[in-house]
């Protein structure tokens, strides 16, 4: 429970220092709340959260959650898993300690000092869906031993976890599944269809599509997602999730491509490569569950997201 001597709401974000994680940290810095970081540094950046290392009520650890940690907070923010199949499939097995491991030390945290804890789940659990598009009741079509199966299944794990720790021990859960989300401080080089795509356009290189391009997704602002996760933050404790977050408007990987070349008046050329194993085909939220219980939708149009993404990428390229 909050501590009725101090006003400041205490939140930890863990994977405070990477993409969405120092967006969310933004914001709540911004409303007021005391925030701690918690970060590995293994795909978070000190340059993402350095705007904030002067503010009095910011604090960074640097701490892998597969280690247990003592502190007191009243709400927990779990961000912390590499995101991109590049990073999580650097080290699988450490993805996977990383899901598995982390949700029960933070949920074991949350569960000692009363906190409401949010997990940053993933459309990954719907693995190449069947269904579209995809709505919380799907059970998802994922392949449990490919090299996806780190992040997909692990993820799936914590959903478990974050549901049977509130069953048995009443825990006050959040569970967001998160859709493509882009914006500024995503890592040039995570391998993600939108900062490769910035990239190779700025440098006129050849522009990388994996299969026929006709692959679909659905892209998100990361200011719109941290309003979502607030929102579900901060809904009623019987609002536990799953909810899908995430932008409804689907565009095919081609499209997507070409919009890009555009808005950097790049002269790259699209060039086509074979599909990974376990891509999906389709991907796009049903957000009606968000829609009603938080009264959240995206605001923020693919052209005027990417326009902001694209002058945050023009320092690397």
């Amino acid at each position: 429970m909050i501590r009725d001597y101090n006003l400041r709401k205490r939140v930890m974000v863990t994977g405070g220092a990477g993409f969405l994680g120092s967006h969310l940290i933004d914001r709540l810095l911004e409303r007021g709340d005391e925030v701690l970081c918690v970060d590995n540094f293994f795909t978070g950046a000190k340059d993402n959260i350095q705007h904030q290392l002067a503010n009095p009520h910011f604090e960074v650890i640097r701490h892998d959650i597969n280690n247990p940690l003592f502190v007191e907070v009243d709400e927990i923010y779990n961000l912390a898993c590499p995101a991109s199949p590049i990073h999580y499939q650097h080290d699988p097995v450490q993805t996977t300690k990383t899901s598995v491991h982390g949700s029960i030390n933070m949920l074991g945290l949350a569960k000692r000092v009363g906190a409401k804890i949010f997990q940053a789940s993933t459309s990954e659990v719907y693995g190449d869906p069947d269904v579209h598009p995809q709505t919380e009741d799907y059970w998802g079509n994922v392949n449990p031993i490919g090299p996806r199966s780190c992040y997909d299944e692990g993820k799936r794990c914590a959903e478990t976890l974050f549901f049977d720790y509130h069953r048995q021990h009443r825990l006050r859960i959040k569970v967001a599944r998160i859709f493509n989300t882009y914006g500024p401080r995503m890592h040039p080089a995570d391998g993600r269809v939108v900062s490769n795509f910035i990239m190779q356009a700025l440098r006129n290189e050849p522009i990388t599509l994996y299969g026929d391009g006709l692959q679909t997704r659905s892209f998100c602002y990361v200011d719109d997602l941290v309003s979502g996760f607030i929102a579900l933050m901060d809904s009623a404790d019987e609002v536990t999730g799953p909810i899908n977050l995430g932008n409804p408007g689907e565009f095919t990987i081609r499209e997507l491509a070409e919009k890009v070349v555009t808005l950097t008046d790049s002269k790259s050329e699209l060039v086509f490569k074979p599909l990974p194993q376990d891509d999906p085909k389709q991907r796009r939220p049903d957000i009606g569950r968000a829609q009603s219980q938080l009264g959240w939708q995206p605001s923020v149009p693919l052209e005027e997201g990417l326009k902001r993404t694209i002058d945050y990428f023009r320092t690397f390229a």
